[in-house]
């Protein structure tokens, strides 16, 4: 774990910022007292083709035509 000083964390914030992003735990102190820590984000991954498989499922029903009301309601 390696700590700075908030002046020191606000003049080397690009590289502070690359040290965390390779994996460097950087703590930012106020004084003495630890404040804040400075990690990469977690970017969720984008959408994977076949990620719902087996979670959901539609019977014949949802194939077959909507009722005229029901149809005429959604062209309204």
């Amino acid at each position: 774990m390696t700590t700075f000083t908030i002046h020191e964390a606000k003049t080397n914030l690009s590289k502070l910022i690359a040290r965390a992003t390779s994996g460097e735990e950087i703590v930012i102190l106020r004084g003495k007292v630890p404040v804040a820590r400075l990690e990469p984000l977690r970017v969720p991954e984008g959408r994977r083709f076949g990620a719902m498989k087996g979670r959901a499922c539609c019977d014949e029903a949802f194939f077959e035509p909507l009722p005229e009301e029901e149809l005429s309601a959604w062209e309204s």
